[in-house]
């Protein structure tokens, strides 16, 4: 292991996942089920979960997730009614613009399908970049997002600022990037991927470690 990682702040990371191992463990469990027993409803639902989240708390992105499954807006509610459902997310008028353009992105003979367009029997490195390059709205750390939510992203990284704060704590990076053009998540990601190879925690279990030191709750 690197001399040069703060030994205090990984010796808190160690302790934390030693302590919610198992709370991990079952939330991914959860996490990876969805994919095979959820509707095409709910697999939508955490996509524009993630769709909703950049600059955004993550909680009340979801409360406006429910909002919108229990009014009927979510599949099939106009842009108007999707954008009366998001409250607290930022730039609301263009992630409603963005969640209505996925919808139809997503629909095979008027209905809603995510497995059948994404699966295809592609890695979820092949479907992340499908998602970046055909979701308007949606990067790497979304997309990463959204299949880990559903049991597909084991070895992506979700770079939100929990993270690359982390990061530089630690002592991975030297300074938090001002941008993230997708060669620099994907520079990035490597080198937490191999920081994890190296303290021994997944690259699933780390991200929820980190976001757990930050927020002391196990979430989406």
């Amino acid at each position: 292991m690197a001399n040069s990682y703060n030994k205090e702040i990984l010796e808190n990371i160690l302790d934390i996942y030693s302590s919610i191992k198992d709370g991990i463990e079952g939330r991914l469990e959860e996490f990876a089920i969805i994919w095979e027993t959820e509707t095409e409803e709910n697999l939508f639902s955490e996509l524009a979960f993630c769709l909703l989240t950049p600059q955004s708390k993550a909680k009340m992105c979801w409360s406006s997730i429910c909002t919108l499954k229990e009014k009927n807006a979510l599949i099939d509610g106009k842009e108007e009614e999707v954008l009366d459902c998001l409250y607290g997310v930022r730039f609301k008028y263009k992630k409603a613009k963005y969640l209505v353009e996925v919808r139809e992105l997503f629909k095979v003979d008027g209905k809603v399908s995510v497995r059948r367009l994404i699966e295809n029997g592609n890695t979820p490195f092949e479907i992340r970049e499908w998602l970046v390059k055909n979701v308007k709205g949606m990067g790497h750390k979304e997309a990463s997002h959204f299949l880990r939510n559903v049991g597909k992203g084991r070895d992506l990284a979700i770079l939100d600022r929990h993270i690359l704060k982390n990061m530089k704590l630690i002592g991975i990076i030297d300074k938090i990037p001002d941008s993230m053009p997708p060669k620099k998540y994907l520079e990035l990601e490597g080198i937490l991927r191999q920081f994890s190879d190296e303290i021994g925690i997944p690259m699933d279990h780390l991200d929820i470690v980190l976001w757990y030191k930050e927020t002391n709750e196990i979430f989406k």
